[in-house]
């Protein structure tokens, strides 16, 4: 169950970033779980991680390696998130980078680890080990749709994104994928994201993408208000596109920027419309405000509400339980004969009660699609922020409940 077609695109190939893919039977056997990123010499890489304090061995590992040397390979597993797993996890996050760096002939700082699944686990390194030959021997520029579908966990479906833009008389390629369905809020960026360009970046401005491009899109989406102890998401930048290096001053940063935040947000929405059980892409548009936290105060609090989520998943325009959480989202001094809230074009709130040109069946219109637009404009501030969400159906319990079964 998912929302929208969600077809992958035709991935244009990024010169210097080929891709490898392998099962190594973590959770299911056949199952292709394990990823490889080979990027050329002198590719540059920054990234955003989970602020979750129980982050797992592979996050504090990568943040590591990332500080001492430029990354020459990305390992993932899928199946297992050696997370909670003690001196143990680091141990074995240690001798997976070991093992690739004895293949590719590299020092292990060169490696990032990644990996997502149950939490609590040990991590089957054997398996991960004797599947790495297999892994490394397909590497390929055009492997990109294969590896969208080998980072899934309770994903219904892979989720990619692909553009193309002219820099500097270069054209720069940009592609993209991510995962994730449930423990979404990603309080950095999503659960997982793979980000890789062609382009030439300075390694400031790099980051600085990696990180305003992360909050603006994976850092605005939630399924179920948990932050995983996995989240990851690495800008890769191969500097393979022929021109000049890109600094801040570039007259070209504009659109190249633009190409990234686009596939930075399909990305991003592509885990809110997989989310799992989900029925419904929901968009809650905050504006208004006085400060940018007063805005996500008030859409996380709606987005986060179960009694809202659930009654979007019923399709049932019951705005009462929306004006309920915009009233407990803690802004203080809030008016509320200035505000109103939206259910699409459909106004249900003004003057602190009712719209007095609202009906039950405009309201229903609008929740029987399966994207819907709930905006709210407190009428405070000049502050807008966008946050998006999905329902919570039968499915949502059922997937958790049964998740290690």
């Amino acid at each position: 169950m998912a929302v929208g077609p969600g077809t992958l695109p035709e991935f244009f190939p990024v010169a210097g970033v080929r891709l490898g893919i392998a099962s190594a039977g973590i959770k299911k056997p056949g199952r292709k779980d394990l990823v490889v990123f080979e990027l050329a010499p002198g590719s540059r890489v920054a990234g955003i991680f989970t602020r979750n304090q129980f982050c797992a061995a592979p996050v504090t590992l990568s943040r590591r390696h990332l500080s001492l040397v430029s990354p020459r390979y990305l390992l993932i597993n899928t199946g297992n998130a050696n997370a909670g797993t003690g001196a143990q996890g680091m141990e074995d996050a240690i001798a997976c980078c070991q093992a690739l760096a004895d293949q590719a002939g590299i020092s292990p700082e060169e490696v990032l680890p990644f990996s997502t699944g149950v939490i609590g686990e040990p991590l089957p390194v054997t398996k991960i080990v004797n599947a790495l030959p297999q892994a490394m021997e397909g590497v390929s520029e055009d492997r990109w749709a294969e590896a969208a579908s080998g980072i899934m966990t309770t994903d219904t479906r892979p989720k990619g994104a692909t553009r193309q833009v002219e820099v500097n008389g270069h054209t720069v390629t940009i592609s993209g994928i991510s995962k994730g369905a449930g423990m979404i809020r990603p309080n950095m960026a999503t659960m997982l994201g793979f980000i890789a360009t062609d382009a030439l970046i300075a390694p400031d401005l790099l980051q600085s993408l990696a990180s305003g491009l992360g909050e603006k899109s994976f850092n605005r989406i939630t399924i179920d208000g948990d932050t995983s102890t996995n989240d990851a998401c690495m800008l890769m930048a191969s500097g393979q596109y022929g021109g000049p290096e890109i600094t801040a001053d570039c007259a070209d940063l504009p659109a190249l920027r633009d190409a990234l935040e686009q596939v930075y947000l399909e990305l991003a929405h592509a885990i809110v419309r997989d989310g799992e059980g989900a029925t419904k892409f929901v968009t809650i548009d905050v504006s208004g405000a006085a400060s940018q936290q007063e805005a996500l105060d008030v859409a996380y609090t709606v987005a986060h509400s179960p009694l809202v989520k659930t009654a979007l998943y019923a399709s049932d325009p019951n705005w009462g339980r929306i004006l309920a959480a915009v009233g407990r989202a803690g802004v203080s001094g809030l008016d509320l004969n200035a505000l109103e809230i939206y259910l699409g074009d459909v106004c249900l709130v003004r003057h602190g009660g009712r719209a007095d040109d609202y009906s039950e069946e405009r309201g229903q219109a609008v929740m029987d699609r399966e994207e819907i637009t709930i905006a709210i404009d407190l009428k405070r501030g000049e502050v807008r922020e966008t946050v998006w969400t999905c329902d919570f159906s039968h499915d949502y319990v059922t997937i958790n409940a049964e998740y290690r079964t």
